[in-house]
């Protein structure tokens, strides 16, 4: 027992390493985004910080005088600009910058995010194959619904020609369809690629991107009982190769179906149709992180992909505090030809920046009550 608790607490610190391996690796690149921009177009740097917190290793570049430094709290970073809130002697701090260079460094840190999640995930769909949905089994179904039915081991590729690669992409290709409306679908069956059509066996009303029930119910997808006692849908994901060129396009794609929840996600909030609890903060991504993260080399490359296409959208929304906020002030300069007052700007961030905070502690709350 005691050896059993030893390697249960070791794989649960491994695992938890391992998230936070990602989301730092994430936010360097984030940062390193910015400071190849900013170095490019002859900003001035001040500091390039791996980690928040006390330092553990400071070094000063005797040419540039830009220090680089590795810090205590590894969920962080940042970029240091001379004159990020105020004008420069010299006339390199980031204020003194035209605005579209300003811009260009700023974008530089989602694009870098970007960038580093659509390698991981060709490297994944080539090493790996790419994750598709797979029905291992079938409700059982009378007349026309036995005719038109998934069938066993299906692997589903397109609905309605449309590509699926996320549970989102299946409801938004069915949603609005009724009992009894069949649908084109494109699958792998024993190893072929053909065209069949299935008949929905309930309506698709999906109340929200949670709503998984109505969904695997209206395709037909039969249960099964595990060894717990509890239910589960009869269906997994099962990786397929395809050739080179389609692979590099699903790529693509993979990574835009990707960017595409954020937004879903979001407007479900807005509209109240997906509540508070849904969400997650820091600590709740670290924990579902390293459950999918130490699974396998694959996971941990899908799960890295996910975070840092979900960063990059992220951060350039339009939020105080954010990148992308900062991208409209610098418009709002470009345009104008007159800034908003500096320290105005530095309150709206910083007020930014402590409701995304709360926020954030907040929905990580809402997970244990």
């Amino acid at each position: 027992m005691t050896l059993l608790s030893f390697s249960s607490v070791m794989n649960t610190v491994w695992a938890v390493l391992l998230a936070i391996l990602i989301l730092l690796a994430m936010i360097t690149v984030h940062e390193f985004g910015h400071y190849l921009a900013g170095k490019a177009l002859k900003f001035k740097i001040n500091e390039f910080a791996i980690g928040f917190g006390p330092k553990l290793f400071r070094r000063v570049s005797k040419k540039s005088g830009e220090a680089f430094s590795i810090r205590l709290l590894p969920l962080g970073g940042f970029c240091a600009f001379a004159g990020e809130d105020e004008e420069t002697e010299d006339g390199n701090g980031f204020n003194d910058k035209a605005p579209w260079k300003r811009i260009i460094v700023l974008i530089a840190g989602p694009l870098m995010n970007y960038l580093l999640a659509l390698l991981m995930i060709i490297i994944a769909l080539f090493s790996f194959g790419q994750m598709m949905f797979k029905v291992s089994g079938v409700a059982p179904a009378e007349g026309k619904y036995a005719e038109y039915s998934l069938c066993a081991d299906d692997l589903i590729t397109e609905v309605d020609g449309k590509g699926i690669y996320l549970t989102t992409d299946l409801m938004s290709a069915l949603k609005g369809k009724k009992e009894g409306d069949i649908v084109e679908f494109e699958v792998i069956r024993g190893g072929e690629e053909m065209t069949v059509e299935i008949m929905m066996r309930s309506d698709c009303d999906f109340k929200n991107s949670e709503d998984t029930k109505k969904l695997w119910t209206a395709l037909g997808v039969g249960t099964y009982q595990a060894d717990d006692g509890v239910s589960y849908w009869a269906v997994g994901v099962e990786n397929h190769r395809f050739g080179f060129f389609t692979t590099i396009g699903h790529s693509f794609v993979y990574s835009f179906k990707i960017a595409g929840t954020i937004f879903k996600v979001l407007g479900e909030l807005l509209t109240g149709h997906l509540g508070l609890s849904a969400m997650g903060g820091p600590v709740t991504t670290i924990k579902l992180t390293s459950e999918i993260a130490s699974q396998s080399l694959q996971n941990f490359m899908e799960i890295a992909a996910y975070i840092g296409v979900n960063l990059a959208v992220f951060n350039l929304l339009p939020i105080p505090a954010l990148d992308g906020s900062k991208v409209i002030f610098c418009l709002i300069e470009w345009i104008f030809k007159k800034p908003v007052p500096r320290k105005i700007e530095a309150v709206i961030h910083a007020v930014g920046f402590v409701l995304i905070l709360g926020f954030a502690v907040l929905v990580d709350i809402l997970q244990f009550i």
